[in-house]
């Protein structure tokens, strides 16, 4: 399938396993590095990126041979499972194959953990999905097409509130991306007039959460009495590792008895809906979370893009892998702006820069803020229902 839209470019693909890509780079071929969770955490992402960044390395490609361009462009894939060492080595690896360019990673903690080694190479880093206010930063490698932490914990934060709940208790994963919703969703709530119970972030190794389920029980049956359970809800920042939780949560009804909301890392997880008791909790606990929207007005291109990730990945694609498609042809309209063959970095961050702030793509109009991240954006809230007797992710409305 070709989309060829927009800008002057294409990428061909060359798909490798997480280990070590043995890419060969042709004569005339630019490579591009994608860092993403594949088999781990957050895989549906993962798969989603990679097919993204595949779709839109043909059509770059094929635009290139029907200008009669001898340009070409090539991709290989890395597994990291939202491992910030696997995805240290990843970027090593694709340094010793003089690769300069990287979509992903998608958590901010693999984006922190490769940061210095970035800068230090000059690697050109575009994150489809992390979100952590700690990592925008003017001036440095890391670029993100997604809105920041602060968006969307406004966001939530006031669809929450709005909601009637005036007292939200907050846990989270022990990383960065998480570790920053859970800070910006209490900064939020807590501007609007609501009250806020903050929880010690978990750490990422954890799978039994008996004694976090059983501190947060006494937190609820003391928050419930005073204030009533629908005046009451839990704010959870995870990825797949809240299936787990939810099903150690299930069998206690008082974890049941107020609303539920997640962040953006579990969103519209097929891990999720896949396990029968977690989606049972979720169900009962009326669970939403929310997800970078795409635009009011789509792009022509959106449904044959749409329908290509999903034929041949089965996985609904959403706003964050359609952000890997736009930065796979932002990164080659880069590319071919050069006028040097050894441009200096500044130069190359800037040309992006440029490049992005120009580009209608996908996910709509990209504009970066001074530290190069995305910086406007509305979110999709999510939820999960029984459709055909399984559970399904539903659309249930969207953030202002």
């Amino acid at each position: 399938m070709r989309h060829a839209f927009l800008v002057v470019l294409s990428l061909s693909i060359l798909i490798a396993s997480c280990k070590k890509s043995d890419t060969v780079v042709q004569e005339n071929s630019i490579p591009i590095a994608g860092l993403l969770s594949l088999t781990g955490n957050w895989s549906s992402l993962g798969v989603n990126s990679q097919e993204a960044m595949t779709l839109a390395v043909a059509d770059v490609n094929s635009y290139l041979q029907q200008v009669g361009s001898t340009i070409r462009f090539s991709a290989s894939f890395y597994d990291t499972k939202l491992d910030t060492a696997l995805a240290q080595a990843a970027l090593n690896d694709a340094i010793s194959k003089n690769i300069h360019y990287v979509v992903g990673p998608q958590s901010s903690a693999e984006v922190s953990a490769i940061k210095n080694t970035a800068d230090a190479n000059k690697i050109l880093i575009v994150s489809q999905g992390s979100t952590a206010s700690s990592l925008a930063i003017p001036g440095d490698a890391i670029f993100r097409f997604c809105p920041g932490d602060s968006v969307e914990g406004n966001a939530l934060a006031n669809t929450i509130f709005e909601s009637g709940r005036t007292d939200l208790i907050t846990i989270s994963r022990d990383d960065a991306g998480n570790k920053g919703l859970q800070k910006r969703i209490g900064n939020s709530f807590t501007a609007l007039g609501g009250n806020i119970d903050v929880m010690t972030p978990y750490a990422t190794s954890v799978t039994d959460f008996a004694e976090l389920l059983a501190a947060l029980k006494i937190k609820l049956q003391d928050q419930i009495t005073a204030y009533g359970a629908d005046k009451v809800g839990v704010y959870l920042a995870s990825f797949d590792e809240c299936i787990a939780l939810f099903k150690q949560a299930l069998p206690d009804p008082i974890f049941s008895s107020v609303s539920w909301y997640g962040g953006d890392g579990v969103v519209l997880s097929s891990a999720l809906i896949a396990d029968a008791d977690a989606s049972s909790f979720a169900i009962a606990t009326d669970f939403v979370a929310p997800n970078f929207g795409m635009p009011a007005q789509p792009h022509p291109s959106l449904s044959s893009i749409a329908a290509a990730i999903k034929g041949k990945t089965g996985i609904e694609p959403d706003a964050y892998a359609f952000a890997a498609y736009d930065a796979v042809w932002v990164l080659a309209k880069t590319a071919l702006a050069f006028k040097s063959s050894n441009p200096d970095f500044v130069n190359v961050k800037d040309i992006f820069r440029a490049e992005a702030d120009s580009y209608f793509g996908i996910t709509g109009p990209v504009q970066l803020n001074a530290a190069g991240d995305r910086s406007t954006g509305s979110f999709d809230y999510w939820g999960i229902a029984i459709d055909g007797g399984v559970a399904q992710w539903k659309f249930v409305g969207k953030s202002q």
